[in-house]
C-alpha cells in the first residue's frame, strides 16, 4: 500500500522558514517523480515544486522559484522541502503526492496517483 505522510508545518512570521517532509511507503522511490503542491482556502490546488529522482529533473513554480528548495533522501525514502523567506501569500495547505511516472515532473495534479493528507503552513506579516 503505497502511503506519503507530510510533516513539518506550522506557524511562522513572514521572512521566515519552515522545512516539510514526506515519508513515504510501498513503492520505490527512485521509480516515480513526487511533488510537493498546495493549496489556499478559496483557490485551487497549485503545483509547488516537483522531482524525479532518477533523472535528477526539478520544477519549481515561479512564485517559490529562489526561495525554496526540493530534495529528496532516497535511502530513507523521504521528500523534503525547505521553504525560505515565507510570505503570507505561502499559506496554504501542503501535500506531497507520486506520479508512478519517473520521467520529467510536472506540477499538474491530475498526473499524480497518490496523495498525503496535507500539513497546513500559516505564515504571519
Amino acid at each position: 500500500e503505497v502511503q506519503l505522510v507530510e510533516s513539518g508545518g506550522g506557524l511562522v512570521q513572514a521572512g521566515g522558514s519552515l522545512r516539510l517532509s514526506c515519508a513515504t511507503s510501498g513503492f520505490t522511490f527512485d521509480d516515480y517523480a513526487i511533488g510537493w503542491f498546495r493549496q489556499a482556502p478559496g483557490k485551487e490546488r497549485e503545483g509547488v515544486s516537483c522531482i524525479s529522482s532518477r533523472i535528477g529533473s526539478t520544477y519549481y513554480a515561479d512564485s517559490v522559484k529562489g526561495r525554496f528548495t526540493i530534495s529528496s533522501d532516497n535511502a530513507k525514502n523521504t521528500l523534503y522541502l525547505q521553504m525560505d523567506t515565507l510570505k503570507p501569500a505561502d499559506t496554504a495547505v501542503y501535500f506531497c503526492a507520486a506520479d508512478e511516472s519517473w520521467g520529467v515532473p510536472t506540477p499538474y495534479e491530475y498526473e499524480y496517483d497518490y496523495w498525503g493528507q496535507g500539513t497546513q503552513v500559516t505564515v504571519s506579516s
